[in-house]
């Protein structure tokens, strides 16, 4: 079983360690990976990368949908929401689309985007599939451009809900670049042993990690640890029973980066001391099946 790689998240880090933050995850740079949003810490979190980018150019991962205030004020100026989408402060527009590529290019210090998601469509006043066939559209014309290489839907419960699905995503894809050769290859979803649901499907090769597995997507895991809440859920016996050589938040995002079908785990870490845990941890055997599905059942009944 091939266990996930490693990438900083930055919706809960801590601004100030943020530089740091950068650094050490260039020390690995087969794997380094940063995934950021406009309206993170504030609406300053890719303008606090910039910096840290420019010396250390490692792949990011970035976001389009949900507007700060300043955000919204800029793009009704700019004509590129109506004052009603902006009271709303989500927006998947065609040309809000185009135009937060655009800011985030600027804010990012970056020429060309590596990826975008599109960032919880079920939030989205209209019909979900209509607005991602919106974001879509704009977003193959960014990358025909060569303003971005690659686009993704991120989502909290989009496909727990049903709202979304993987077939339909990669259909809306289509559509939009009239093509089966299109740019949407990732997705990101909760994925731990409390947000477990398209984790046991994964386990039996169904759901939507399974389905873009199929598809050769990249499967970003967010919150792996449940907003740090996770490692307190657990018992010891749990711990124990996943990898007794490990403590329980290692053990706990070992589960995670050890479901099929996901290639990257994304952890918001301020300090050297919980990166480098995190590493030792996905340096251990992955997790069998037969032992995560164990796990989640008892979980399942607690």
């Amino acid at each position: 079983m091939t266990k996930a790689a490693l990438g900083l998240g930055t919706y809960r880090i801590r601004p100030s360690a943020l530089s740091d933050a950068v650094a050490r995850v260039a020390t690995d740079p087969a794997t380094a990976w940063i995934d950021t949003a406009p309206n993170y810490l504030d609406g300053q979190a890719q303008s606090l990368l910039a910096p840290a980018l420019a010396r250390h150019p490692i792949p990011v991962s970035t976001k389009i949908g949900f507007l700060t205030i300043q955000a919204a004020k800029d793009a009704v100026v700019d004509g590129a929401i109506t004052t009603g989408e902006a009271e709303r402060g989500h927006c998947l527009s065609l040309p809000y689309v185009h135009w937060q590529c655009a800011r985030n290019r600027t804010e990012l210090g970056r020429e060309q985007l590596d990826l975008v998601f599109a960032h919880n469509p079920e939030r989205a006043d209209c019909d979900p599939h209509e607005a991602l066939r919106d974001a879509f559209t704009a977003l193959e014309a960014e990358a025909t451009a060569g303003a971005l290489t690659a686009y993704g839907v991120a989502t909290w419960d989009g496909f727990e809900t049903g709202v979304l699905s993987t077939p339909i995503l990669h259909q809306l894809a289509v559509e939009a670049a009239g093509t089966e050769q299109h740019h949407l290859r990732a997705v990101q979803l909760p994925v731990s042993l409390v947000t477990a649901t398209a984790f046991v499907q994964a386990l039996d090769g169904e759901g939507p990690i399974a389905q873009a597995a199929e598809l050769a997507w990249q499967v970003y895991a967010s919150a792996p640890l449940f907003g740090g809440e996770l490692a307190d859920l657990a018992t010891r016996e749990l711990t124990a029973l996943l990898n007794p050589d490990l403590t329980t938040a290692q053990a706990c995002l070992l589960a995670a980066a050890s479901c099929p079908g996901v290639t990257r785990i994304l952890l918001s870490a301020s300090t050297q001391a919980h990166w480098a845990e995190a590493q030792e941890a996905l340096r251990s055997p992955s997790i069998p099946a037969p032992t995560l599905r164990k796990v989640l059942d008892v979980l399942a009944t607690a």
